[in-house]
């Protein structure tokens, strides 16, 4: 089985609250992409501290943090060639107001601070969030059995 690029994606508290997860599963699945890791969770100040470490000393960094622990979260790795460009394609501009019809943020969001869900922006940055949020047991290996028809190989 060919290696497939992996991302992390993360449904924020909005997301959630909006009754959005489907939604933002389906978007990702029609893709083509394969889900292979997702829990709910609560995240704590520790974990949000490490998630958006780079934003830390920023004036927007405390509401961040209250943002993204204020309620579940729906945290997900997902699976597929190019998956980092593609999920960030899928999701749109992080500003609603920028972000192209189609995309879940276009289509769905209105505020630059709630913006209904994360991506990873590299490949770097996704094997870092990964690790934040799922050991390596909880990452599925498995085959589609329409990966051939997703990608033309046999």
């Amino acid at each position: 089985m060919k290696t497939r690029e992996r991302t992390f994606i993360m449904i924020k508290p909005d997301g959630v609250q909006r009754g959005l997860v489907g939604e933002v599963i389906s978007r990702l699945e029609r893709k083509g992409l394969k889900l292979t890791a997702m829990k709910m969770m609560v995240i704590s100040e520790e974990l949000a501290a490490q998630h958006y470490g780079e934003h830390k000393g920023k004036d927007f960094y405390d509401s961040l943090v209250s943002y993204i622990t204020s309620g579940p979260v729906v945290a997900m790795v997902w699976e597929g060639d190019r998956a980092v460009t593609l999920s960030r394609i899928i999701i749109g501009a992080t500003d609603p107001a920028k972000a192209a019809p189609g995309t879940i943020r276009g289509d769905l969001a209105i505020s630059v601070g709630n913006n209904l869900v994360h991506g990873s922006d590299s490949l770097a940055s996704a094997e870092r969030e990964i690790k934040l949020f799922f050991s390596q047991e909880e990452l599925i290996d498995y085959r589609l059995s329409s990966e051939s028809w997703i990608y033309g190989e046999e």
